[in-house]
């Protein structure tokens, strides 16, 4: 769902591609719970999800030369998520649900925040600041809210210095769910709430351990296909869910 705006066969990253293919998986079994109601204790699973789509994100920006904002890849890269947004949107209701925008939504602006931090120019503070303006004020109807919006760029700074940021993008990581029952149900000693918790914590510390691993194999790339998965899943969702 967030390839490489550029990304030639030698730059690949394995690692990088096997974040990509752990949130896509863990956001499609999350997702079935759409379907199949029994499928709910998989919600546990989908705290890793929008996480590692956000470090995917980090990753990319952090790639770029700073101060370069303005390049044809980085505007191709926001006209994707945009394009990809409004195409999912449909598909998003479809598959039942309707109290906030389909999650691009909220990549689009994380994109342009961490912009903000990697080129640290005033033109890209000034679009930092607009995104971080519109995430405030769509808080609301924001999937994972202002703190969504804030992932990425956290995660761009722990990518450069883990070692005095990396408690941000943990933080963040939990305080994205704080519009569910999760933290009242964790107050109660509630296993399901905790695990769920715990995991969305550790979800920033897995994506970072497995970008600087060097892994032994190959990963099949994660490349433009993955923007088209996102509405094609949720379609595949909402017609299982009008048979059952």
């Amino acid at each position: 769902m967030t390839p490489d705006p550029v990304c030639p066969v030698a730059a690949r990253h394995t690692g990088q591609d096997l974040i990509k293919w752990i949130a896509l998986v863990t956001m499609v079994l999350d997702h079935m719970r759409l379907a199949w109601p029994a499928t709910s204790g998989l919600f546990v699973l989908g705290r890793l999800s929008f996480p590692l789509f956000c470090l995917a994100v980090a990753i990319n920006v952090s790639r770029n030369p700073q101060g370069e904002l303005f390049t044809r890849s980085n505007g191709r890269y926001l006209a994707l998520l945009l394009l990809f947004a409004a195409l999912s949107e449909v598909p998003y209701r479809l598959a039942g649900s309707s109290e906030t925008f389909n999650v691009l939504v909220t990549l689009a602006l994380g994109l342009m925040v961490a912009w903000g931090v990697q080129h640290r120019t005033l033109e890209s503070l000034l679009v930092a600041g607009a995104a971080m303006v519109a995430g405030y004020v769509l808080s609301e109807p924001l999937m994972y809210g202002f703190y969504g919006v804030l992932l990425p760029a956290a995660l761009v700074l722990a990518i450069k210095r883990p070692e005095r940021f990396l408690v941000i993008p943990v933080a963040l990581c939990v305080l994205i769910n704080t519009r569910t029952d999760l933290f009242e149900r964790a107050a109660q000693l509630e296993p399901f709430a905790i695990l769920a918790l715990l995991t969305a914590a550790l979800a920033p510390l897995l994506g970072l351990a497995l970008f600087r691993a060097r892994l032994p194999f190959k990963v099949w790339p994660v490349t433009q296909w993955s923007y088209w998965f996102y509405p094609g899943h949720l379609l595949a969702l909402s017609g299982i869910r009008q048979l059952l």
